[in-house]
């Protein structure tokens, strides 16, 4: 396995700069590919993943996402839409019941996923969240406290957060189609 040191010379300073601060936290990654690094239970995640490419992103300030946390989380169906207007660098696996956040360091990834959780058990509406994200983002650059940005404020669920969905289509009936098909390419 290369080096991350050396995969990540190749990657555009922004990316690359974002990624030297999750190596200097966590050491080399468990996985390096030539476009990302890869660290599986880092500290409280589930896995870290820094990218070459990186997405510009306005909110709360213009700022690059380049470093993505996941953690084990079921979220309720009824609030993937309130989590994409509070954020858009907030992602919600359903299936995989995991969520995750994408944006320039942990500190921030943090942030992101109290906030989805507050709005999730409803302690923060939307507004509310993004507001907080603002004035937490302000005072980390003021040297304020950032309690929502040092560590998780909640604990996920590992292990139990997927989420299959439920099956429409007997055996039967995949038997039926299949049996459809065939006779259709046969005529």
């Amino acid at each position: 396995m290369a080096q991350a040191a050396e995969i990540i010379k190749a990657w555009p300073e922004e990316s690359r700069e974002a990624a030297n601060a999750v190596i200097e936290k966590y050491g080399e990654p468990t996985e390096s590919l030539p476009s990302q690094l890869i660290w599986h239970k880092p500290g409280p995640w589930k896995r870290i993943v820094a990218t070459k490419a990186f997405f510009k992103h306005d909110f709360p300030a213009p700022h690059i996402d380049a470093i993505e946390s996941f953690i084990d989380y079921r979220v309720p169906e009824d609030k993937f839409t309130p989590l994409a207007k509070f954020d858009g660098s907030v992602i919600v696996e359903r299936t995989a019941g995991e969520v995750s956040a994408r944006c320039h360091d942990e500190q921030a990834n943090f942030l992101a996923l109290n906030l989805m959780h507050d709005i999730v058990t409803g302690k923060k509406n939307v507004q509310e969240a993004r507001d907080y994200y603002a004035k937490e983002f302000a005072d980390y650059r003021r040297k304020e406290p950032t309690p929502y940005m040092e560590e998780l404020h909640f604990t996920s669920d590992a292990g139990n957060t997927a989420d299959p969905d439920e099956r429409m289509l007997s055996d039967e009936d995949l038997k039926r189609a299949k049996e459809e098909g065939e006779r259709k390419n046969a005529a």
